[in-house]
């Protein structure tokens, strides 16, 4: 069992940073993929990028050169550096994880959810 806890969520200006933190309850090389999902009002949840225990990395075309995806495994820690914010990130944004599999870009595929931290960028 993961239990994830994401923060960092807020509002900002167009052109503006945050950065998101999931705290896990455990992130050893034993998970397959950790990843980063939004959902923004009336429409599907979205992956937006995602990770495995190789270190291989992808990013939606949507957030590509703009987002970064990163990990602090001492803290149990996986995070998104979001720069240049544009009013359609604004969403809700999840953490998660499965535990078996490839990374994918299905949510149904992920085993683990945190609560999720709303993203707000304002034009």
């Amino acid at each position: 069992q993961v239990h994830l806890v994401e923060s960092g969520g807020g509002s900002v200006q167009a052109g503006g940073s945050l950065r998101l933190s999931c705290a896990a309850s455990e992130l050893t090389s034993s998970r397959i993929c950790v990843a980063w999902f939004r959902q923004a009002p009336g429409k599907e949840r979205e992956v937006v990028t995602s990770t495995d225990s190789g270190g291989v990395t992808s990013y939606a075309d949507s957030v590509k050169g703009r987002f970064t995806i990163s990990q602090e495994n001492a803290k149990n820690t996986l995070y998104l550096q979001m720069n240049s914010l544009k009013p359609e990130d604004t969403a809700m944004y999840y953490c998660a994880a499965r535990s078996w599999g490839a990374c994918s870009i299905w949510p149904g595929d992920y085993q683990y959810w945190g609560q999720g931290t709303q993203v707000t960028v304002s034009s």
